[in-house]
């Protein structure tokens, strides 16, 4: 199965749907992009991309909303913040202060952005195992 993304005039993304292996292969049984686009453009019209589930293409899977960036070749996540600048190089969108490292990964962090902090948020209690036996 293959993944496309739908894209409006702007390259956001509208949706995400998935492609049967047989709409997108050629005759030697080999996955080709422009034929799952033209599938699709005849089936539904709109503007396609191609998308990876396991982020093999274009940086990340897109999801609705983000941008599809045509001279970079990735998809890129919405700007949450306005203080936040675009890395040219991961695609990834910066926050002005880093966030803090956490290397048992016990804390969680929450951007602020008025206060253009991160603020340590309550974690979620540890789950506790329990065995049940049955008789």
């Amino acid at each position: 199965m293959a993944h496309f993304a739908e894209l409006d005039n702007n390259n956001i993304v509208l949706r995400v749907i998935v492609v049967d292996d047989k709409d997108t292969r050629n005759e030697d049984g080999v996955e080709v992009e422009a034929i799952g686009k033209e599938f699709l453009f005849n089936s539904y019209g709109g503007n396609w991309v191609q998308t990876s589930i396991n982020n093999r293409i274009r940086k990340r899977f897109a999801c609705v909303g983000h941008v599809y960036d045509s001279i970079k070749d990735v998809f890129i996540p919405p700007h949450l913040y306005p203080s936040w600048t675009l890395n040219n190089v991961t695609h990834d969108w910066d926050p002005p202060v880093t966030k803090p490292g956490d290397p048992k990964h016990i804390r969680t962090w929450e951007w602020r952005e008025e206060q253009q902090l991160w603020e340590e948020t309550t974690p979620a209690p540890p789950v506790t195992l329990i065995q049940i036996e049955i008789l």
